[in-house]
């Protein structure tokens, strides 16, 4: 199985409003995917249909090899779910929800559930409404991860976290599946979280995917160019069309290159600028690269 989640044309309308339209998506097998986009974009529909959670108006999608609207146990016993608004029995201390989870895998590794609950300090004692919610995360990762699934499932997992347990947190993430084939499907519209764990990124808005590139090749194409020209017109008429958000100053001209190649950007512009002087070609980080799509195609702010 070379896909841990496959898309075509997934469409899923609420009466007159379409959440998501011809969703067309491709997770690999072993991927850290980052779905990003701001909120009300459509990545929780997209994960309610892939889990079976509401069917889709028309097109298909399949999660480890089976069609989204077949999944059974035998397949929810292979995905860790963690989400933002998981409901946990409150009444339960941390150490007896993590037992009443353990009856339902029969892959529950108690070994691996004891290193965990150590690595993330779980409070085992503590009834969970006692615990804070930093805390409750971390429980429900490890009730996700005990199980050694296959693919594991983030909806805004980062969402109320303060910066300290947000780190602990994908530290903690990326200790755990370092060396292991995992899937995870992250959807979050906290960028620089995300930045550290993903491999692969898909930006989706009012239920469209904009993008879907390893975040390597994303960040390698994407460049800020500052430059000085002899020229004191409006010269934005030169620019190329992959040239975003030019920008000039009396001589100083500013723009994000969205498809550099090292030496062949630099000849080009040297060939639409044969007078400039100062070039000056700079990295980007995703979410400098995210408001660069939100400014160009009128996304939502995050």
């Amino acid at each position: 199985m070379n896909n841990a989640i496959e898309t075509k044309n997934l469409t899923k309308r609420f009466g007159k409003n379409t959440a998501i339209k011809n969703l067309n998506l491709t997770v690999p097998t072993g991927a850290i995917f980052a779905f990003l986009g701001p909120n009300g974009a459509g990545k929780t529909t997209t994960i309610k249909t892939l889990m079976n959670i509401i069917k889709p108006t028309q097109g298909s999608s399949t999660v480890l090899g089976v069609d989204s609207r077949k999944l059974g146990p035998k397949e929810f016993a292979q995905i860790g779910y963690v989400s933002e608004n998981q409901e946990m029995p409150e009444w339960m201390t941390v150490n007896q929800f993590l037992n009443y989870c353990k009856k339902m895998y029969l892959t529950w590794d108690d070994k691996f559930c004891n290193a965990l609950a150590e690595q993330f300090s779980l409070p085992l004692k503590q009834k969970i409404k006692n615990i804070s919610r930093g805390m409750k995360m971390k429980a429900a990762l490890v009730s996700s991860l005990a199980y050694r699934p296959n693919l594991l499932i983030f909806d805004e997992p980062f969402s109320g976290l303060d910066p300290l347990v947000r780190d602990e947190f994908i530290s903690g993430v990326l200790d755990i599946t370092e060396n292991k084939n995992w899937t995870i499907f992250i959807s979050s519209h906290d960028i620089d979280e995300v930045e550290r764990l993903a491999d692969w990124v898909g930006i989706i808005d009012k239920g469209l995917l904009k993008i879907v590139e390893k975040t390597e090749v994303l960040q390698n194409r994407f460049r800020r160019v500052e430059l000085t020209t002899r020229e004191t017109a409006d010269v934005k008429s030169k620019f190329s069309k992959e040239w975003f958000l030019p920008k000039q100053q009396d001589r100083a001209i500013h723009f994000v290159d969205s498809q550099y190649v090292k030496g062949k950007s630099e000849d080009k512009i040297h060939e639409i600028f044969p007078n400039c002087s100062n070039v000056e070609v700079s990295g980007m980080s995703l979410r400098e690269i995210f408001i660069v799509f939100a400014k160009k195609f009128k996304l939502l702010e995050l």
